[in-house]
């Protein structure tokens, strides 16, 4: 069963997804962002038109698709569609000139490529202590909660038929938060067998 982390940055779901993969012994598969958008001659921290936004965001599920798509057995991962769907939507604001057609189909298609991929995903949500590190993103807890709250909504989408829950914000130690996890997979994989 994949496993697929998602959540606003700076909330530790790559440091969890390495203890959930060294626990149960799966692969722990990395997206490359910043590959891609180096690759196509942008930097990732430079603001975008969101016709731009879209495009590249585009070009980040296909190469993220590829990735999960390669990977034979299970695997835990920390990113996936919906965070992408997220940051994509969080660059909205009233007056944003936005083709809502196109950017439908991007919803959609985020929608598609979790379904496919994860049966199981986890809102790693904000509470751990922010630290500040060089070349990692901005350290805006209003725009964290901003991104956790669109995250929530999207993984309870009528459209995602993945298995979803959340960390409580305020499991913040690992042990508890790898424990929460571990025990979900459990329930799901006793479900599976009672249907």
């Amino acid at each position: 069963m994949n496993l697929g982390l998602c959540g606003s940055h700076r909330t530790g779901k790559t440091t969890l997804a390495e203890a959930i993969s060294q626990r149960m012994g799966i692969p722990f598969v990395k997206t490359g962002t910043s590959e891609v958008f180096r690759q196509h001659g942008l930097d990732p921290s430079n603001p975008l038109d969101f016709e731009k936004r879209l495009w590249i965001q585009h070009k980040i599920l296909n190469a993220a698709e590829r990735v999960w798509q390669s990977e034979e057995k299970p695997f835990v991962t920390d990113r996936t569609p919906l965070d992408m769907a997220a940051y994509t939507l969080a660059d909205i604001r009233g007056s944003t000139e936005v083709n809502f057609a196109e950017l439908e189909g991007y919803l959609s298609r985020c929608f598609d490529v979790t379904n496919k991929i994860f049966k199981l995903l986890v809102l790693v949500q904000p509470g751990i202590p922010l630290v500040y590190e060089e070349g990692k993103a901005a350290l805006n807890e209003s725009y964290l909660e901003h991104l956790n709250f669109l995250i929530l909504g999207l993984c309870n989408d009528a459209r995602i038929k993945s298995i979803f829950l959340y960390i409580d914000r305020h499991t913040t130690d690992i042990e508890n938060r790898v424990r929460t996890i571990l025990e979900a997979i459990e329930k799901v994989k006793a479900d599976i067998k009672t249907n």
